[in-house]
C-alpha cells in the first residue's frame, strides 16, 4: 500500500489526498460490501431475504466485490507493464498473475448473481476477506492520516540515532487492529476454504435437483474450486481435513463395507479428477508459487 499523506497538510487536504487514490476506491468497495453484507444477514434473519432492499442489499455486495477486485487485478496490470517495459503486458503473462484468481472469482460470483437464485453462503467468503481488508486499511492509510504519528524532537531522550526526531508509538487502535489481523487471519483464511468447499457442495444439491441454471453454475464453481485448490495451501488444508475426517468415521467397525468401498471409489475418483486437471503437468515449467489466501 502507498504511505499515508505527510503529516505536515492539514487534515482536509490529507483526507483529500488520500480519497483521490485507488486505493481508497478499493477500501470504499470492501466497506460496501460489508455493510450491504450485514443488511442482507438481517433480512435473511428475520426472514425477509425476498424484500426489496434484501435483493438490493445482496446484488450491491457483489457489484462491490467486483470493483474491488477488479481494482487489484487492473493495479496488477499496470504494475506488470512498468516492469516489463511496455505499454501492455501480453494476455498470457498477465494470466499467470495470481492476483488474476481474484478476476475468476468475480467471474463467479457475477454468474451467481445474474443467473442463479440467492444463495447467501457465497457472501461469507467475501465478507471474511472484507473484514481484514478494512481493518488493514485502517490501520496503515487511514488512522495514520487522521491521526499521523507525532515527532519528538532530536534533543528528547527518544530521539532516535543520527540525530533525527524519533516517532511515538503508534496509536493503541492501530495497534490492536495489527494483533487481530496477525492473530486471526490463517484461522479465517481456513475458515474461508471451508466456506467454499461447502458452497460446492451446497451448488451441486441444487444440480442434483435440478434448480433452474444449477448446472452452469456448478460447471463454472468446479473450475473455481480446482484453480483455488492448485494456489491456496488453505483450501489443501481444508480439504485434507474433510478427507482425514471421513476415514475416521468410515474407520469406524458400524460402517457398512458398502460404505466404505464407496468412499473409497470417491477418493480415487477425485484424485483422478485432480491429476488430469493440473495445469502444471501440461505447461512445461514449474508451478508459480502458491499463495496462501
Amino acid at each position: 500500500m502507498a504511505p499515508p499523506p505527510p503529516a505536515s497538510m492539514p487534515l482536509g487536504q490529507r483526507m483529500m489526498h488520500l480519497a483521490q487514490t485507488l486505493q481508497f476506491g478499493w477500501f470504499v468497495g470492501h466497506l460496501t460490501l460489508l455493510f450491504c453484507s450485514l443488511r442482507y444477514s438481517l433480512s435473511y434473519i428475520f426472514f425477509q431475504s425476498s424484500s426489496r432492499w434484501a435483493r438490493f442489499s445482496y446484488r450491491t455486495a457483489f457489484v462491490a466485490a467486483a470493483a474491488t477486485y477488479g481494482i487489484v487485478v487492473y493495479k496488477a496490470f499496470r504494475a506488470r507493464a512498468r516492469s516489463s517495459g511496455r505499454q501492455q503486458p501480453g494476455a498470457l503473462n498477465l494470466l499467470g498473475d495470481e492476483n488474476v484468481q481474484y478476476l475468476r472469482k468475480l467471474i463467479l460470483m457475477a454468474l451467481v448473481w445474474l443467473f442463479s437464485y440467492q444463495i447467501p453462503l457465497a457472501l461469507l467468503p467475501f465478507t471474511v476477506y472484507s473484514v481484514f481488508h478494512v481493518a488493514t486499511y485502517t490501520r496503515a492509510n487511514l488512522i495514520p492520516t487522521i491521526q499521523p504519528p507525532q515527532q519528538t524532537p532530536s534533543t528528547s531522550a527518544g530521539a532516535s540515532p543520527g540525530g533525527r526526531p524519533a516517532s511515538k508509538p503508534s496509536s493503541p487502535l492501530a495497534d490492536t487492529i495489527g494483533r487481530f489481523v496477525k492473530e486471526y487471519y490463517d484461522a479465517s483464511m481456513m475458515l474461508v476454504a471451508s466456506l467454499e468447499i461447502f458452497l460446492w457442495f451446497r451448488v451441486f444439491f441444487s444440480a442434483a435437483i435440478f434448480t433452474r441454471g444449477s448446472w452452469i453454475l456448478l460447471a463454472v464453481y468446479t473450475v473455481f474450486v480446482r484453480a483455488r485448490y492448485s494456489q491456496s495451501s488453505f483450501v489443501q488444508g481444508a480439504v485434507g481435513q474433510g478427507v482425514d475426517r471421513v476415514d475416521a468415521l468410515v474407520a469406524n467397525q458400524s460402517t457398512p463395507p458398502v460404505a466404505r468401498q464407496a468412499w473409497e471409489t470417491v477418493k480415487r475418483l477425485g484424485r483422478q479428477a485432480t491429476d488430469a486437471t493440473d495445469l502444471g503437468r501440461y505447461a512445461g515449467g514449474g508451478q508459480a508459487g502458491k499463495k496462501a489466501q
